[in-house]
C-alpha cells in the first residue's frame, strides 16, 4: 500500500500545483482582456460555480466507475482547459473557461479524496491531513512557479502549457498506483442512498465544519494582504507574506495530522483547531501590530489545518458499507456544501468590511472559525446517535 499512499499524496500535490499556478496570474489575464476589478470578480465566480457543480456529481461517478478513473479523466480535462485561459479575449470568455477549470479541478478534488479515504481504510492510519498537506505544498510550489514566470516575462500560454505537460507526465506516472475500490453494483439503490443522505444530520453538520473552514480560508486569501496594508500600514510586499504564512503553517501542521489524530482523536482536533484559529484572527483584528498580524494568520492556518481533511474523512466513514466500501456519495455531498463557502465567503466578508472596516471583517472571520468547535461537537453527538441506532437495529429485527 506504500505506492498507493505516495500516489495519492502526489495527486493532492498536483491538484494544489494547478490551483496555485493560475490564480497568481490573474493580473496578467485581467490586463490581457482589459477587465476592471468588478468584471474580474464576476468572472472568478465561475471557478467556484464549476467546483460546486462537479462536487455534487463526482461522488456518484466515483461510486459507479471508481476514483482512479475519475482522477485520470479530471487530470486530462485540466490539461486541456488550463491553456485556454491564456487565449481568452473578454471577461465572459474568462468566466466560461473558469467554469470548466472549476469543474475539472473540483472533480479531481473529490476523486482524490475518495482515493485517500480508501488508503486510510486499508492502512488503518489517519493519513487524511497528511494528504492535504500535499495539496498545501503543491499550491505553494504553483504560486512560486507563477511568480517566477511573471517575474521573468514568461507568457501566459507558455506557463500554462508547461503546467499542463507536467500534469500529464506526473499523472501518467502515478495513475496505476492510485487505489481503486470495486464500483457499486446496486444501481437501483442510488436514489434511495441520495434521499437518505439528505435526512442525515451528521452529514449536514460535517458539511458545516468544512463550510466554515472554506469561508475563513477564502477570507484569509482574499483579504489578508489588503488588511495588512490598510489597517496595519505594511508595504505591499510585506503584506503579501501574510497569506504565505497562513499557507505554510497549514501545510506544516497537516504533516503531523496522523500523530495528532492518534493522540487526541478527530473531534478534539476539530474543536482545538477551531479555537486556535478563532483566537488568532480575533487577536489580529484587535491588536494593532504588524507582528501580531503575522502570528495571527499563522495561528489561523495551523488551527484550520485539520478541519477540511478530517470532516471529509468522517464523511467517508459514516457512509461506509458493511463490506468496507462506500462513502463516495457522502464525501461528495459534504464537499459540495464546503465549496459553497468559497462562493459566499468573499462577498460576505467584503460586505462586513464595507459596512464597518477590515478589522471587524477579520474578527468576524475569527468568529466563524470558532463556530467550527460547537458544530464539530454536534456532529460527534449525531454520529454516536447513529451508531447507537445501528447497534439496536439487529435486536429489533430478530424479534
Amino acid at each position: 500500500m506504500g505506492s498507493g499512499r505516495w500516489a495519492v499524496f502526489i495527486t493532492f500535490a498536483l491538484n494544489g500545483l494547478v490551483v496555485g499556478s493560475w490564480a497568481p496570474r490573474m493580473p496578467a489575464v485581467a490586463e490581457q482582456i482589459g477587465a476592471n476589478p468588478g468584471q474580474l470578480g464576476l468572472a472568478l465566480l465561475g471557478a467556484s460555480v464549476g467546483m460546486i457543480a462537479a462536487a455534487s456529481m463526482t461522488g456518484r461517478w466515483c461510486a459507479r466507475f471508481g476514483a482512479r478513473a475519475l482522477v485520470a479523466v479530471s487530470a486530462l480535462a485540466t490539461v486541456v482547459v488550463l491553456p485556454l485561459m491564456a487565449t481568452v479575449g473578454s471577461p465572459l470568455e474568462l468566466g466560461l473557461v473558469l467554469v470548466l477549470l472549476g469543474v475539472s479541478v473540483g472533480m479531481l478534488d473529490v476523486a482524490m479524496n475518495v482515493a485517500a479515504v480508501t488508503v486510510v481504510r486499508r492502512t488503518e492510519r489517519p493519513l487524511m491531513p497528511v494528504f492535504h498537506a500535499g495539496f498545501s505544498f503543491g499550491a505553494l510550489a504553483g504560486s512560486m512557479g507563477a511568480a517566477f514566470a511573471a517575474g521573468h516575462g514568461i507568457a501566459l500560454l507558455g506557463h500554462f502549457l508547461g503546467v499542463s505537460v507536467l500534469t500529464i507526465v506526473v499523472t501518467a506516472a502515478v495513475i496505476r498506483f492510485v487505489p481503486r475500490e470495486e464500483p457499486a453494483n446496486a444501481e437501483g439503490a442510488h436514489d434511495v442512498t441520495d434521499r437518505r443522505m439528505l435526512r442525515r444530520p451528521v452529514l449536514w453538520l460535517l458539511g458545516m465544519v468544512a463550510l466554515c473552514s472554506a469561508i475563513v480560508e477564502g477570507a484569509s486569501g482574499d483579504w489578508s494582504a489588503l488588511f495588512a496594508v490598510r489597517e496595519r500600514g505594511m508595504g505591499e510586499a510585506a503584506a503579501a507574506v501574510t497569506f504565505s504564512v497562513f499557507c505554510v503553517a497549514m501545510g506544516l501542521v497537516r504533516l503531523f495530522g496522523e500523530q495528532a489524530e492518534r493522540r487526541w482523536g478527530a473531534d478534539r482536533m476539530l474543536v482545538g483547531g477551531a479555537l486556535v484559529a478563532g483566537l488568532g484572527l480575533l487577536a489580529t483584528a484587535i491588536i494593532p501590530s504588524s507582528a501580531v498580524a503575522y502570528v495571527g494568520f499563522a495561528l489561523a492556518g495551523a488551527g484550520l489545518a485539520f478541519a477540511f481533511p478530517v470532516a471529509l474523512n468522517l464523511a467517508g466513514a459514516v457512509g461506509r458499507r458493511g463490506d468496507g466500501t462506500g462513502g463516495e456519495r457522502e464525501l461528495g455531498f459534504v464537499t459540495t456544501i464546503a465549496y459553497s463557502g468559497f462562493l459566499i465567503g468573499p462577498p460576505m466578508i467584503g460586505g462586513v468590511a464595507q459596512l464597518t472596516n477590515l478589522e471587524v471583517a477579520i474578527g468576524f472571520a475569527g468568529i466563524i472559525a470558532a463556530l467550527i468547535a460547537p458544530v464539530a461537537l454536534a456532529a460527534a453527538a449525531s454520529r454516536r446517535r447513529e451508531d447507537e441506532a445501528a447497534a439496536r437495529e439487529p435486536a429489533v429485527t430478530t424479534l
